[in-house]
């Protein structure tokens, strides 16, 4: 009997000593790599926008690997599902920093998102890579914001549509959160500025996910019938961009009487409707699919062959996730370290190539340069060039057009080293 107890206590510390084992080969294998965050929306409305960011990532990781990794060491892409849930985001943005003991992390498409998150990486000195256009009036230490801001998209588009379109009443419609609200104040605040009187513009917010658009888009074509030029200014997001198009089209409304313009719909959303209506309508962005460079046909050539289908899209918030990594791997290069504060001071003024034939540029202000283009939708879900800047637009984090941001700016290095800097007080107002 006293030999059994033996033998049991035996294999009971064999069993312990293996557990222990096994529980510290993960921690060995953790020091071996460098951990990359990918925080995007796989299901629920934004899954339509956001699961191509993941896959790109997952690109943009393995062709990283094929040069060698980062300071000898391979990546190991961590990737986690937000599901369109803006508090979910949160929870595992810090997952993914205090748990799995990410470098960075790049995600959030919507800025309700990039505000859930926020402040978990300001608490944990982390660092957010995020991709897409959004409403400004921001700089966070730790974001760094590689999306156009409202004077690189939203701004040059109604510019477009007043001086080559002649637009004179404008219908502003959103989706009812942060982005097309504050987007919209700035946009009604510049149009009022030109001389828009207030009854030439409406302005609408629906609910993510909506999908009756009838009385609406009936709201919208009895708006245009005044007789004055009328464009609509679009920041609906997600899946909702689908039954909005549709009814456009049910209700006859052809590019010619009342173009759209939109700020969120890409390449990747149009692969989900019949384009045949909306043939003539434009979306304002940095980068199509359709730009003739050598480096975009070569980006394009690596994207099929990852993904194993010629007929998947590429889009500009893709871009601004290729932008961010390179600019994220250059710092980590130029520090030799991934240390968050080593790699926030190596990465302004770093610069990498964009695929439109430029290059990007890291301001002080953690936003970039970039060209702005307005696109035409065509039949087959791409875009015609219609316009665009003659050189790159800086990024602004505080926009001139609303009193209590023009007098703010963002920079990031020393002595201001300040997101919201009041150039009449000479004083910082906060972290963000």
């Amino acid at each position: 009997m006293i030999e059994k107890m033996g033998s049991t206590r035996r294999l009971l510390g064999a069993a312990a000593l293996a557990a222990m084992l096994a529980q510290a080969g993960p921690a060995v294998a953790q020091d071996e790599t460098i951990k990359v965050g990918i925080l995007h929306s796989l299901s629920g409305t934004m899954a339509i926008s956001e699961t191509t960011l993941k896959d790109v990532m997952l690109m943009l990781v393995e062709e990283q690997n094929k040069k060698g990794g980062l300071l000898g060491k391979q990546l190991e892409p961590v990737v986690v599902d937000i599901a369109s849930d803006w508090p979910l985001a949160a929870e595992k943005a810090r997952e993914l920093i205090e748990v799995n003991k990410v470098d960075a992390v790049f995600g959030c498409w919507t800025s309700v998102c990039r505000k859930s998150v926020l402040p978990v990486f300001e608490e944990l000195n982390s660092l957010l890579f995020y991709p897409v256009q959004y409403e400004g009036e921001e700089s966070q230490r730790n974001v760094f914001y590689t999306g156009a801001s409202p004077n690189q998209q939203a701004i040059p588009a109604v510019d477009y549509l007043m001086n080559e379109e002649g637009v004179e009443r404008w219908v502003l419609a959103g989706t009812d959160y942060v982005y097309p609200q504050t987007t919209n104040k700035i946009l009604e605040a510049y149009l009022k500025d030109k001389g828009v009187a207030a009854e030439d513009i409406m302005i609408n917010y629906t609910p993510f996910g909506h999908s009756d658009w009838q009385t609406i888009v009936s709201d919208i074509k009895n708006f245009g019938s005044s007789g004055k030029k009328t464009a609509v200014v679009s920041t609906i997001n997600g899946d909702a961009n689908v039954p909005f198009y549709r009814e456009l089209g049910n209700q006859g409304i052809a590019a010619e009487d009342i173009p759209v313009v939109a700020f969120s719909v890409g390449e990747e959303e149009l692969a989900g409707l019949d384009t045949a209506p909306l043939v003539g309508h434009l979306a304002a962005w940095n980068y199509f699919m359709s730009v003739d460079t050598p480096e975009n046909a070569s980006f394009i050539e690596t994207w099929h062959a990852f993904i194993g289908n010629e007929d998947r899209v590429t889009n500009d918030p893709m871009e601004a996730h290729y932008i961010g990594f390179n600019m994220w791997a250059a710092a980590v290069e130029k520090a030799q370290s991934t240390e968050a504060d080593a790699v926030i001071d190596a990465i302004v003024g770093v610069e990498v190539p964009n695929l439109t034939g430029g290059t990007a540029v890291m301001l002080a202000n953690h936003h970039v340069t970039k060209p702005v283009l307005i696109g035409e939708i065509q039949d087959d879900g791409q875009f015609d060039v219609v316009w665009e800047t003659e050189g790159l637009v800086p990024g602004d984090a505080w926009s001139d057009y609303l009193p209590e941001s023009a007098v703010l700016e963002a920079d990031w290095t020393d002595p201001v080293n300040c997101g919201n800097y009041n150039t009449e007080t000479k004083s910082c107002g906060g972290s963000m």
